[in-house]
């Protein structure tokens, strides 16, 4: 090979391995297995090996160093790396909100980003080298780590991209849960040969601030750190105009960014999401100790300004964590409403935050499969905000080796009515033998693969009815109140006469619970008069609760509460939704999907699915909302509209014919939007018995009319005097009619 063909093939296998990188740790889609990968690393360092002089500081193998001498230099941050402020429950959230919204001029979307329990850290490149990486330090002042840096292969040594001269991308260096469980093994593994103790790593953020300290480079290679960019010391205004452009365009550059943001154009959604993010952190294989709110627009945060400490613009919704170490004494397989099999690690009893906990959900097969969760492990388990308890990691160094206790295997046939159990799948974009997108013309290839789940494909699996009548009955779906699992146990069990006979379960559908009286109640042992009175009116009384709940509780695949009002608003009633002739018709409703739409048009058109509702309807449930009011607004005579389009409506203190719940699907139900707090963009504050004070000022400050009870129900039935503009009119004493 000549000197010009070596600089040739340097350049391609360079531009080759970076775009793996890329692909890799940036977009999460490889298109090389490892070894391909390794082979390249490995030509490419051959090539260099003999063209010496052809080696660029930023080359793929150049990321170890020699070993550093004496302790890291300490220099000062080109701007300071300020604090978060933290909050630890809504109410400083919504405090910290109402502040910033009432600093801007200007309605504030928002970024939620998960805040990873790692070492801060600040990576700066010149002219799309990186020249130097800091931690933290004291927020001023940082240690200089670059050839450790250098060596976290998903940072890149070159940016790539429309990148600006100088860029300082900040983030979090981090070790992932099953990296700090190999170093653990491996170091086991070596201890024992040796004959010597061994004194186990304790956890990933610890290991990772001592191995940025290490003087040899090659240690902190081999423990595999790491990296996420979340922010940035320069000046981000000339990439982009937002945070989250910003954050897309460090990704097209080639860093790595915090997983699962998303942005938000109002606060109530982000709440939303922050709260389903705090049930799902357990499946990640790194450590999450908050979320993080920021506002997304840099002008807007400008206006909001910092403190000495922290940015008035961003804080960091925090739980506090609790761990035990406990043992896998069994895995159980459960099956849930759906027909989903969920393993089940049960544990040995381990006191964590106050409460003893023997069980802990594992999820799903690749939950098992990706953590190799085997009976006898010791296992990591976690109490997020002292609640749910979550398997955290397995610390397979301390698995018995002679033998070593077998892989979990799920079982084939369901526990509850041993049908077959089946694997879903999943749509993939096809691969050839190497690795790369199978196309034809032009169009990549897709195929079927194994999915996550595993599921009891039995409609009539009494474990799933079960589960099902528990969600029909919980608060967020009929809330039924006095209906637990122990309860629904009974009630979907046949009943003992006495050693040789039984008689059927009393509910064996969701129409059952509304034929319950309190005699047939009594039959079940130790429910006496008193308790059998008031479950069956608190079962009457789930009756109105309106057709979202309804479509809610009936547990159709993919349908939460959000989709089941939004479907609501749309159709206006379920009666509607039987009455589809195509599942496209439901695509009209936003965010549902072409599965979705099937999965509703399947439950409609079956049997089973149209008796449900007929049965339901006939006890009296509610199946529709109120018939719209006609106004004299369109062209050809009247028209329906919704009395609360394009209305904000703040609800404080107790109201008399709502509860919580139920005012919030009214409102959204007659077209308005339920706000948390109020603001410039509020219409009115709906105003009950004992109302927060704080509310009732702000609404004062900014203008905002309030409305009773009484004046809320006038206008959902069409009395309510309306201006020109469409708003209720203040009367004399400022309320609204």
């Amino acid at each position: 090979m000549t000197h010009n063909e070596a600089r040739q093939e340097i350049e391609r296998l360079t531009a080759e391995i970076r775009r793996c990188d890329r692909l890799y740790f940036v977009e999460n889609a490889p298109d090389r297995p490892d070894h391909e990968y390794d082979a390249l690393v490995k030509q490419l360092r051959q090539i260099e090996l003999a063209n010496p002089d052809l080696v660029s500081p930023d080359s793929p193998t150049q990321r170890i160093g020699e070993k550093l001498e004496g302790k890291a230099e300490v220099v000062r941050h080109a701007t300071p790396m300020l604090s978060i402020e933290n909050v630890y429950n809504d109410d400083e959230l919504f405090a910290f909100v109402e502040s910033a919204q009432k600093a801007a001029s200007r309605p504030l979307a928002w970024v939620c980003e998960l805040k990873i329990d790692g070492v801060a850290a600040s990576l700066i490149y010149e002219k799309g080298v990186l020249t130097r990486a800091l931690t933290r330090g004291d927020g001023v002042f940082g240690e200089i780590i670059t050839p450790n840096v250098r060596t976290i292969r998903d940072v890149p040594l070159k940016l790539s991209g429309d990148f600006p001269d100088y860029l300082e991308a900040r983030g979090e260096i981090y070790m992932t849960n099953s990296n700090l469980d190999r170093l653990n093994r491996e170091g086991a593994e070596r201890a024992q040969a040796a004959g010597k103790e061994f004194k186990p790593f304790a956890n990933p953020r610890n290991l990772t601030s001592g191995t940025l300290k290490q003087l040899y480079p090659k240690v902190c290679a081999e423990r595999n750190l790491r990296f996420f960019a979340h922010s940035t010391g320069s000046d981000p205004t000339a990439v982009a105009s937002t945070h989250f452009e910003f954050m897309r365009k460090l990704r097209e550059f080639g860093l790595p960014t915090a997983p699962l943001a998303k942005r938000f154009e109002t606060f109530e959604e982000a709440f939303a999401y922050v709260q389903e993010m705090r049930e799902n952190l357990a499946s990640l294989d790194f450590e999450v100790d908050g979320i993080v709110l920021k506002v997304d627009d840099f002008a807007a945060r400008a206006e909001i300004g910092s403190t000495s400490k922290f940015p008035k613009w961003l804080v960091a919704c925090k739980f506090e964590k609790y761990e035990a170490q406990t043992t896998v004494r069994e895995i159980v397989v459960q099956i849930g409403k759906s027909g989903v099999a969920t393993p089940v690690a049960e544990l040995e009893p381990v006191e964590i935050a106050g409460t003893t906990v023997s069980r802990a959900t594992l999820h799903n097969i690749a939950f098992i499969e990706e953590k190799d969760v085997r009976v006898g492990d010791a296992v990591i388990v976690a109490k997020a905000g002292k609640i749910i308890p979550r398997v955290m990691r397995v610390e397979s160094y301390l698995r018995p080796q002679n033998p070593e206790p077998p892989r979990f295997r799920f079982p084939e046939r369901c526990p509850s009515c041993d049908s077959p159990l089946v694997r879903d799948q999943q749509e993939v974009s096809k691969r050839d033998e190497t690795g790369a997108l199978v196309k034809v013309d032009g169009k990549t290839v897709k195929e079927f693969v194994d999915g996550s789940f595993i599921r009891c494909p039995n409609p009539e699996c009494p474990a799933q009815f079960r589960e099902r009548l528990a969600f029909f009955a919980s608060k967020g779906a009929m809330d039924v109140d006095g209906i637990g699992a122990s309860l629904v146990e009974r009630l979907t069990s046949p009943i003992a006469i006495d050693l040789f006979n039984e008689e059927p379960p009393l509910v064996r559908s969701f129409a059952d619970l509304y034929r319950l009286t309190p005699e047939r109640l009594m039959a079940l042992d130790g429910v006496k008069i008193k308790s059998a009175n008031n479950l069956t009116q608190a079962i009457q009384e789930s009756k109105t609760r309106g057709p979202a709940r309804l479509l809610t509780a009936l547990s159709i695949p993919g349908v939460g509460a959000q989709t089941a009002k939004d479907l609501v608003k749309d159709f206006r009633s379920i009666d509607a939704m039987l009455e589809v002739e195509s599942a496209e018709a439901f695509t009209a409703t936003e965010n549902v999907g072409e599965i979705l739409a099937q999965n509703l048009f399947q439950f409609f058109r079956s049997e089973a699915g149209r008796r449900i509702i007929a049965e339901l309807k006939e006890l009296g449930l509610e199946t529709a909302l109120p018939a719209l009011p006609e106004s004299a607004n369109g062209e050809n005579g009247f028209e329906n509209a919704l009395p609360l389009d394009g209305k904000t409506i703040c609800v404080t203190g107790t109201l008399n014919r709502y509860d919580r719940v139920k005012i919030k699907e009214t409102i959204e139900a007659n077209g308005g939007k339920a706000a948390s707090s109020v603001s410039k963009k509020t219409t009115f504050v709906l105003v009950g018995a004992k109302p927060g004070q704080a509310k009732i000022d702000k609404a004062a400050e900014l203008g905002v009319p309030t409305i009773t009870e009484e004046e809320f129900e006038a206008m959902l039935g069409g009395d309510a005097s309306t201006g020109s503009d469409g708003n209720p009119e203040p009367n004399a004493n400022n309320l609204l009619f």
